[in-house]
């Protein structure tokens, strides 16, 4: 819970998402227009698309997608203009040519290392590029490594976290408590620990719950989305909305 001068934002999400990090930018855009807390803290959680997820060229991702729903990979090119337009207007170069699939289980607990040093949500941002942007393959440690360390994270530290299984306790965490929650897509949000709503929300209906959250913190909501938001675009088990 926030404390009276905080509001603070929860987000489930997985690093090879591209809606997530649309929904990421559309709440800095919400946040950067609400009046009333001294400052909002967003505080990201592990989520895994694919816990079983190996190594896959763009190719061989794209015609794994276009077997798994019985379309043709023209289509699945096709569906993904969306996200890359919508991308754009949010300053993130999609490049589904280029992205590296992989396990992003060791991402995660890199990212629960940057939270202990202030620096996860810049790191999420570096591996997004990593990924989306440059073509690095996102579960190998060399691609983490370097965008750890870019960030301003120890090289020392991240070598360490990197060669055990520090943090993968708050990994699966994070994902248990999603599956509390009947989370089955992301991104998530769940704004001042009561108000949860999914998907890609626009920067007008966050910036609404925010302001519902800010003026009635004492609230107890039985239904996490109102002002007429409904599920927005986003990432599950089966696939990415297009």
């Amino acid at each position: 819970m926030s404390d009276a001068t905080t509001l603070t934002v929860d987000v489930w999400s997985d690093v090879v998402c591209p809606w997530c990090f649309i929904g990421l930018a559309n709440l800095d855009l919400a946040i950067d227009e609400l009046e009333g807390p001294e400052q909002v803290e967003v505080v990201l959680h592990s989520f895994q698309l694919d816990p079983n997820a190996v190594t896959q060229t763009p190719e061989e991702h794209t015609e794994a997608l276009a077997r798994k729903y019985r379309t043709s990979v023209g289509q699945i090119k096709a569906t993904t203009a969306r996200i890359v337009s919508l991308g754009a207007e949010r300053g993130i170069d999609f490049r589904f040519d280029r992205a590296v699939s992989g396990n992003t289980f060791d991402a995660h607990r890199l990212l629960h290392l940057a939270r202990e040093r202030d620096l996860q949500v810049a790191l999420k941002h570096r591996l997004g590029r990593a990924y989306f942007t440059d073509g690095d393959p996102i579960g190998e440690h060399d691609t983490l490594r370097k965008a750890a360390v870019d960030v301003g994270l120890d090289p020392a530290e991240v070598d360490e976290v990197l060669a055990g299984d520090a943090h993968a306790d708050a990994v699966a965490a994070d994902i248990a408590a999603a599956r509390q929650m009947d989370v089955t897509g992301v991104p998530f949000f769940v704004v001042d620990g009561r108000l949860g709503l999914g998907g890609a929300q626009p920067p007008e209906v966050l910036g609404k719950v925010l302001a519902r959250a800010w003026a009635d913190r004492t609230a107890a909501a039985e239904q996490a989305v109102g002002d007429g938001a409904v599920d927005g675009e986003a990432c599950g088990p089966d696939g990415c909305d297009v």
